[in-house]
């Protein structure tokens, strides 16, 4: 068994309601154990959210911190979304320390666009645009430690 069959394997059980795995081909042997951590947290969240659980909420008004100028040149901040982070991990803005950001201030994203990696228990986590919009602000900065439901990035929808 290779390492991609092993990852997999892994991925497969973490999104699964399987508590424990054992797997023996020939004279390999690997044990796997869901979070139970994890799986308790599941009972607390809406199930109407997506497979992916990520949870969006719309940002505060901040107009108080902003000037008289650069209010005139954006939209109303109650617009915004927050997207945040769906598990505790490390944050990780690109797929490699030598590569581009997945994302920048600015960019335009679709549905589906990755736009940083949420390191886990070794595991690095895809994490994707579920709406449409324009990163307004990145509220992580990069290798940094995230918290379940902690705002990531705040976008504008109405690009």
């Amino acid at each position: 068994m290779d390492f991609k069959n092993i990852k997999s394997l892994i991925q497969l059980i973490s999104k699964s309601n399987i508590r424990e795995v054992r797997v023996k081909i020939g004279e390999t042997q690997i044990h796997i154990k869901n979070n139970i951590f994890r799986r308790k947290r599941k009972k607390f969240l809406n199930p109407i959210l997506s497979k992916n659980r990520r949870i969006y909420s719309p940002v505060p008004d901040f107009s108080d911190r902003f000037s008289k100028l650069e209010m005139e040149k954006k939209p109303d901040k109650s617009q915004y979304i927050t997207i945040k982070s769906p598990m505790i991990g490390t944050f990780y803005r690109r797929p490699h320390p030598d590569k581009e950001p997945f994302v920048k201030v600015g960019d335009k994203i679709k549905i589906g666009t990755k736009i940083c990696v949420i390191e886990a228990m070794k595991l690095f986590n895809d994490i994707e645009s579920e709406v449409d919009g324009k990163i307004v602000k990145i509220l992580v900065e990069d290798s940094n430690p995230v918290d379940y439901d902690q705002p990531l990035f705040i976008l504008d929808p109405n690009y």
